[in-house]
């Protein structure tokens, strides 16, 4: 005789009780960060900044990752009729020179101060708070499925971010931006084994780094399928 099955716990949704906890703290609106593009071997790393209205806060927000495209197109442009939004774009030629962590960061502070609105507080997708940020923040590590203003943010960064790569595509269009958005797929990578990289590639990730130096010795292997 079988054994009765085991339900799995249902995931919750991200909810607005982490903004309404600081908003009685710090007695101002709450700002949700999140960013899009940390891992792809091309394009912008993007980071948006989000200050929901409680009295009209859009349905069905949550991680970008747990949404399809068009469930995030739909849910970007009710966040953008209904909240202060703010998007800062860090380029590869910042990753490049700084990192993709401090590029990062340094967006996470620009896109507060881009929203032109003074927050009470921040909430911040991650581990980490960059230094001298303008407000008191808190990071939460899965924070864009846990807070309704940081699953706004990574919603907003990752469409902005999607509608980046794939403009990019038109005018690059040996790398397959407009789907893989600069991961490293198998197509990428045959595509830089073939062609080469571009000014769009981030030099400092070590599978483009790598790709350089067999690309100049004329090597064969090509860095392997993954993201940074």
């Amino acid at each position: 005789m079988g054994l009765p099955a085991e339900s799995l716990p249902l995931r919750p949704a991200p909810s607005f009780d982490r903004e309404e906890e600081l908003m009685g703290l710090y007695l101002g609106p709450v700002a949700g960060i999140d960013e899009a593009g940390r891992g792809p071997w091309a394009g912008p790393v993007v980071v948006a900044a989000v200050i929901l209205d409680p009295a009209r806060i859009p349905e069905g927000l949550d991680d970008s990752k747990r949404l399809t495209a068009e469930m995030r197109e739909d849910r970007y442009a009710e966040i953008v009729a209904t909240a202060i939004v703010s998007v800062v774009i860090g380029h590869v030629r910042r990753i490049d020179r700084d990192n993709i962590l401090q590029a990062s960061l340094w967006g996470m502070r620009a896109a507060y101060r881009a929203l032109g609105v003074p927050a009470g507080s921040a909430l911040i997708d991650g581990h980490i708070i960059p230094r001298r940020f303008p407000c008191p923040a808190r990071a939460i590590i899965g924070g864009d499925g846990l807070s309704l203003s940081v699953a706004a943010a990574s919603i907003v960064a990752k469409v902005t971010r999607d509608r980046l790569m794939i403009k990019l595509s038109r005018r690059y269009r040996r790398y397959g931006w407009e789907s893989n958005k600069g991961y490293g797929t198998p197509e990428h990578a045959a595509a830089i084994k073939k062609h080469g990289v571009c000014t769009h590639h981030r030099r400092s990730f070590s599978p483009i780094e790598r790709a350089l130096r067999l690309l100049e010795t004329g090597a064969e292997e090509l860095p392997a399928t993954a993201t940074e």
